[in-house]
């Protein structure tokens, strides 16, 4: 057996804590456990199911569900027999299955409930090569190709199959495709990265060097398993040993984090932000707690920065600590769901700020750097290696070097084997040196930091050939809580110019602040005094930019930004094409009425 496959490490990790929890997720008032021998019985069946299926080597089977556990059981039980895993969003539209199981040629689905089965249904016909599909939960379909899997395990096992299952496994090797993952991304057709087992694993190691897992820690799986970092880091946490609590609903997260109060998580920069606009908002209402919490934020930003140069902080620092937090701190760590050992941060840049009021209460966010064609790390940040405002060091093994541009170039064992199907964008993508190109753009600092400043495609080149970098523009602005999305236009354009989503709580505090009355969130938003206490902020938040980096003007979109409506990515990233288009009357209005004042002017 090859220990660079994914379902060699697992077995591994089974026969070292068979009667351990291996995973959990909430039921009723408790909790439904199961150990890793139950873990590993339920993929041992399921694998003799699937060969019995006729289910071959190489096979791609789409898996579409929310997070539990059963989505890792049969993720495992189909990597065992050597298929391929093809996760599917649950927000997915029936087209957006249809394009995933036609491009890949699926031969096979499992499905959570007879909700996403509909996702199926209306596209089946145009899908020949899908025979069938078997659903986590029983669903009224009468249709004779739809199974509930839970029948499907109570049959017994054929003795062939099992035995077929078991020799695959034998056989298995590192360089096994294991997953064909459809990239999200933000603009284009989503695109199938080829992604090894090798690939998966090459990093479960990579991580051993800087982070001390083990069997005592426990882990929250609360973004999507289809996309490829929470996907891999629950390969790291399952083959482990340690326990992963599954939510289902990414939206319940804060109260699964202070009931479940795991040891480690991954998650992508919103939930940071939450936390830290909402500690903001409870102390501005009063300047006591105003003043209190600056003092403890001090005190606890100059300790971290003297455990950083290698110094104890001093006798004051430290008797002021606990004070500080009593007072502060344990209610940020609280809100977390107790201390962490891991609280790593990826899918999108997380600002300075954030780093720094986690560090200062003692909580170390690892930003880390990756996509989807990489499994998806490229750099991290460490507790023994770290530096704010950075994506840390490339991972050990693996190689970056910045091309024409200031692009970033990957090159490791974990770069896909290509995009499924897809020669011409497999060749744009990676070149012939096994370089990866990644479309965004930084530098490597003088301490071996990565440093990301945008991406290629996001780059704003005004009509008067002007190059400007949105993210760092909008990042300004968002450190502003009442802001909760913000996109930076201009590409093409003589000017830039804002499109902003208000956080509601915080514009309804706005109104009351400024005893504006209203009777709906239109007329909230376009009230005379927010939209001028809004350029004000705007202003004030920008004012040391250079000229043409300047917001000329904004507008408030009140629509929310939800992957249901394709604005944001399963990752929370703005969909730019897709903003720009959804409220192109508004943004062409203003940039004709800014450009009809400056006509008009003598």
């Amino acid at each position: 057996m090859d220990h660079a496959h994914l379902s060699v490490r697992l077995a591994e990790a089974i026969s070292r804590n068979g009667s351990r929890p291996a995973t959990r997720i909430k039921a009723g008032d408790g909790w439904a456990v199961q150990t890793y021998r139950e873990l590993g019985e339920k993929v041992s069946t399921l694998a003799a199911h699937l060969v019995g299926l006729g289910i071959e080597p190489g096979d791609r089977v789409l898996l579409l569900s929310n997070n539990r556990p059963e989505w890792s059981v049969a993720d495992l039980a189909l990597l065992s027999v050597r298929a391929v895993t093809v996760p599917v969003y649950p927000t997915s539209t029936p087209d957006q299955v249809r394009h995933i199981a036609a491009d890949s040629g699926a031969v096979f689905a499992i499905v959570e409930n007879g909700t996403l089965l509909d996702r199926i249904f209306p596209v089946w016909g145009e899908l020949p090569g899908l025979r069938g599909v078997w659903t986590f939960d029983p669903t009224t379909s009468e249709d004779d190709r739809v199974r509930n899997l839970a029948d499907v395990l109570a049959e017994p096992v054929e003795a062939d199959a099992d035995a077929t299952a078991k020799a695959r496994l034998a056989e298995a090797s590192g360089d096994d495709l294991a997953s064909i993952i459809y990239t999200s991304g933000t603009t284009g057709e989503p695109r199938g990265a080829m992604l090894t087992h090798r690939a998966f694993t090459f990093e479960l190691d990579s991580l051993d060097a800087f982070f001390d897992i083990t069997s005592e820690d426990t882990s929250l799986a609360f973004l999507p398993l289809s996309h490829a970092l929470e996907r891999a880091w629950t390969f790291k946490v399952l083959m482990s040993g340690a326990l992963n609590t599954y939510v289902a609903d990414a939206r319940t997260v804060a109260e699964a984090l202070v009931e479940a109060r795991p040891s480690m998580f991954v998650s992508v920069p919103r939930l940071y932000e939450k936390v830290y606009s909402t500690v903001h908002q409870r102390v501005s209402a009063s300047p006591a707690k105003k003043a209190i919490f600056a003092w403890a934020m001090g005190i606890g930003a100059q300790s971290q920065h003297a455990y950083r140069k290698g110094r104890r902080p001093s006798a004051w620092l430290r008797a002021q600590l606990p004070v500080a937090d009593k007072l502060v701190f344990s209610a940020i760590r609280d809100a977390l769901g107790g201390p962490k050992s891991v609280m790593a941060c990826g899918g999108a840049p997380l600002r300075k700020e954030i780093e720094e009021f986690f560090s200062a209460a003692g909580m170390l966010v690892s930003q880390g750097y990756g996509l989807t064609e990489a499994a998806p790390l490229v750099s991290f940040n460490a507790p023994a290696a770290f530096k704010f405002g950075t994506v840390g060091r490339v991972i050990e093994g693996g190689e970056v070097k910045i091309a024409d541009e200031g692009e970033i170039w990957y090159r490791g064992p974990n770069v896909m084997k290509g995009y499924w199907n897809n020669p011409d964008a497999t060749a744009a993508a990676v070149d012939a040196d096994g370089w990866l190109h990644t479309g965004d753009v930084g530098y490597v600092d003088t301490d071996g930091y990565l440093v990301i400043t945008d991406r290629i495609k996001d780059i704003i080149v005004t009509s008067g050939g002007k190059n400007i970098a949105p993210a760092p523009i909008e990042g300004m602005i968002l450190a502003d809580p009442l802001f909760e999305h913000a996109v930076v236009l201009g590409n093409n354009r003589p000017f830039v110019t804002l499109l902003v989503r208000p956080s509601m709580p915080h514009l309804e505090e706005l109104a009351e602040k400024l005893q504006v009355r209203f009777s709906d969130a239109a007329e909230l938003a376009n009230s005379p005094e927010v939209v001028e206490e809004i350029r004000r902020r705007v202003e004030a938040l920008t004012e040391k930019l250079p000229s043409q980096e300047r917001i000329k003007d904004f507008r408030v979109a009140l629509e929310e930004f939800t992957m249901d409506n394709g604005l944001l990515t399963p990752t929370l990233k703005v969909k730019r094409r897709q903003v720009e288009e959804r409220f192109a009357s508004l943004i062409e209005d203003m940039y004709a009425k800014v450009q009809g004042r400056r006509t008009r002017r003598p």
